[in-house]
C-alpha cells in the first residue's frame, strides 16, 4: 500500500485508513519501532493488563502468599554482619 506524507504543523505524518486500523486493532496509543531502515507501528502493549482482577481472584482464594516466605523473612548473612540496629 502506498501513501504520502502529510504536513502536521512542523512535522509530517501518514494517514492510516480506518479498515487497516480496525483490522490490526490499533488504539489511541501505538508503539513506533525503527528497525533496519523501516518504521513498524503496532498497538502499545498494556503492561500488566488484567493484573488487578487476577490479584483480586488470588486474594479471594487466599493464593496471594509468598511461596518462599521463610527464606525471604529469614535474616541473611548481610543482615547479621552489616545491619546496625
Amino acid at each position: 500500500m502506498k501513501t504520502k506524507l502529510i504536513r502536521i504543523g512542523n512535522s509530517q505524518g501518514v494517514r492510516i485508513p480506518k479498515p487497516v486500523i480496525e483490522e490490526i486493532g490499533l488504539s489511541e496509543e501505538i508503539e513506533m519501532i525503527l528497525k533496519d531502515n523501516q518504521i513498524i507501528l503496532r498497538s502499545a502493549k498494556q503492561t500488566r493488563k488484567g493484573w488487578d482482577s487476577a490479584f483480586e481472584k488470588m486474594a479471594q482464594k487466599d493464593d496471594d502468599q509468598l511461596i518462599d516466605k521463610e527464606e525471604v523473612e529469614a535474616p541473611s548473612e548481610w543482615d547479621e554482619t552489616e545491619w546496625t540496629w
